[in-house]
């Protein structure tokens, strides 16, 4: 949950006159969530940011859901989606309910002759190969490999890569992406045995202030359709704002991790949590040191969850077969653990240098068209021993 920051120039008191210096006023803009009740920021316009010149023909973006009842174990070659040239043409829906949407993303250029808004979903994209920035109308946000960038609903947003290898995970949440509550005193901040603190946050800084008129494409995802506005101004207008609501990262190294004489259970790795699913980061960590510790994860059953595993770098310890930019899908129903060999092997050992990021969804996820062509087809063999 991101804490009150501002940029730019605003009034003293909110809701009352801001006058320019060259005459008239600025346009203020209450950008807030659940109603008035949610998080909220308010923004401070040079031109009414309401100005639209054209509407044009909407264009269906639904995921194209094949397998709607799973119930197999999966493994998804994720670099084996081919590069795009269009920021949003690259984005490539893999596993999607009602909740949630992930998917990766090769973008080769950056978005530069459009703006883009998500009207229906939190983002969250991580960086998994990159370096640029994400430009928004509170301000940018400089990003690199490792980054979670947090994109709440609404916002209007660039992005600018440095160079054409680019590599994202991404989701799409229809509820809000928080810092978990078990993470916050009841004032709200981040409390000492938290794995990271506000100091680790990537705020927006260098705000942009465009006094532009013109046509300005800027295209709307709402309800699966990317729905084509041209506005009358530049939507990077603000001369100041300040708030809870706006866009921020956060680096998976710089979540620290929590270890002890055993092995500690999935939750103690947890990032970010929606009331739909949780995000946990799996990073470079001491081993459990008790003298008859077992570092492998023990068997689990995912009675109540889908879990899915999106495999960044270094050695997986618990799994075999296993490179950078996989996913693999464990569904609820049937238990999974190390795969054979795994178990034993991690005796002894002292540290892992893994990197993965987790999804838990609390409802069932539906495998795409995209999915099922990446799908290596026998992941849900791989726990057979050789004899069998």
């Amino acid at each position: 949950m991101p804490i009150y920051h501002h940029l730019g120039n605003v009034p003293h008191k909110r809701h009352t006159q801001f006058e320019k210096p060259t005459g008239g006023l600025y346009y203020e803009q209450v950008f807030g969530t659940v109603g008035f009740e949610g998080m909220s920021s308010l923004l401070y316009h040079v031109h009414r940011p309401t100005q639209v010149r054209r509407v044009g023909v909407p264009q269906d973006v639904s995921p194209k859901v094949v397998v709607e009842n799973n119930l197999t174990m999966r493994k998804l070659l994720g670099f084996s989606v081919k590069p795009m040239e269009d920021f949003l043409d690259s984005r490539v829906p893999l596993l999607v309910n009602r909740d949630v949407t992930i998917g990766v993303a090769a973008p080769r250029h950056s978005l530069t002759d459009y703006f883009y808004k998500n009207a229906d979903a939190d983002e969250l994209l991580f960086i998994h190969r990159g370096s640029g920035r994400l430009r928004t109308m509170f301000g940018s946000i400089a990003f690199e490999y490792g980054d979670y960038l947090v994109i709440p609903r609404g916002i209007i947003y660039q992005i600018d890569f440095d160079g054409t290898d680019n590599r994202l995970l991404y989701l799409e949440s229809h509820a809000p992406l928080e810092t978990p509550r078990r993470y916050r005193n009841h004032f709200g901040q981040l409390k000492e045995h938290a794995p990271y603190s506000e100091r680790d946050y990537k705020l927006p800084t260098e705000l942009e202030t465009h006094d532009e008129t013109g046509d300005f494409l800027i295209r709307i995802k709402k309800q699966n359709a990317l729905h084509p506005l041209t506005y009358a101004t530049h939507p990077f207008d603000v001369v100041g704002w300040d708030g809870y609501n706006y866009p921020w990262g956060i680096s998976i190294h710089d979540f620290e991790p929590i270890t002890g004489r055993v092995h500690q259970p999935p939750p103690v790795h947890q990032m970010f949590q929606t009331d739909a699913f949780v995000v946990c980061s799996f990073c470079p960590r001491m081993y459990d040191y008790h003298p008859k510790a077992i570092p492998a994860p023990y068997n689990h059953s995912n009675i109540d969850s889908d879990e899915v595993l999106y495999y960044v770098d270094g050695d997986f310890m618990s799994r075999n077969d296993i490179a950078p930019g996989y996913l693999t899908l464990h569904p609820g129903g049937i238990p999974h653990g190390p795969h054979p060999g795994a178990y034993e092997r991690s005796i002894g050992k002292k540290e892992t240098h893994e990197l993965a990021v987790m999804v838990d969804t609390f409802r069932p996820l539906m495998l795409t068209e995209a999915a099922m062509a990446i799908d290596d087809g026998k992941y849900y063999k791989s726990w057979l021993s050789e004899e069998m």
